[in-house]
């Protein structure tokens, strides 16, 4: 009886302090005048923390294994999708989760310590981008999302230049045998609702070419 009158209590707390940080959002949120503002909403990334990120080659990690420093490091994934740690030897990073990678490390680990405990935090992701070049007026690296499309990376990197050329966009794409291939986009059409298919999902190193 005792804890469940100390767990009431702090609900009643918790309860509080929530209806205080409400109204004070609420009043941070008008202007001079009384008038509330709505900030724009922001776009939806895939966030690193998140079950269903997939870790790939260039992404900075950080494993700890906990009470094991000469484990515990940050280390970059390699362009083969490896990483490469103490005890644990070669380990497929690229096409993993960090939830599943963690697991994998805590499984090589099994040898050697007694129920390793393994944390796996992606501290920058530098894999799950593309590149806009070209006529357009901000050319340059984005972060990508799960939906970008041609269109939306056209629209990211600030539209097109006077003279760029619509109907001869294309997007340069790595296979995985590491040749490239060549995909055209009509803007013109796409737009009109013709040949849609042409705006694909963009996939991570992708180049959208504006001529």
């Amino acid at each position: 009886m005792k804890w469940v009158g100390k767990r009431a209590t702090w609900t009643s707390w918790a309860l509080a302090l929530g209806f205080l940080l409400a109204c004070s959002c609420l009043a941070g949120a008008q202007d001079g005048d009384g008038a509330s503002k709505s900030a724009p909403a922001a776009p939806v990334h895939p966030q690193p923390s998140d079950g269903t990120y997939i870790i790939g080659p260039d992404d900075l990690l950080a494993i700890n294994v906990w009470k094991e420093p000469e484990i515990s490091r940050s280390i970059p994934v390699r362009s083969d999708g490896h990483i490469s740690l103490p005890l644990v030897g070669e380990v497929q990073a690229a096409g993993e989760t960090p939830r599943q990678l963690q697991q994998e490390i805590a499984k090589k680990l099994q040898s050697y310590i007694s129920e390793p405990d393994v944390a796996v935090i992606v501290q920058e992701v530098r894999s799950h981008r593309f590149n806009v070049l070209g006529q357009v007026n901000h050319p340059g690296e984005f972060l990508l999302t799960n939906t970008t499309t041609v269109l939306d990376a056209i629209a990211v990197a600030g539209g097109f230049k006077d003279f760029a050329k619509q109907k001869s966009i294309y997007v340069l794409r790595q296979n995985a045998d590491g040749t490239q291939a060549r995909l055209p986009f009509n803007y013109k059409d796409v737009v009109k609702g013709k040949n849609i298919s042409q705006n694909i999902k963009l996939q991570p190193r992708d180049t959208v070419i504006v001529p």
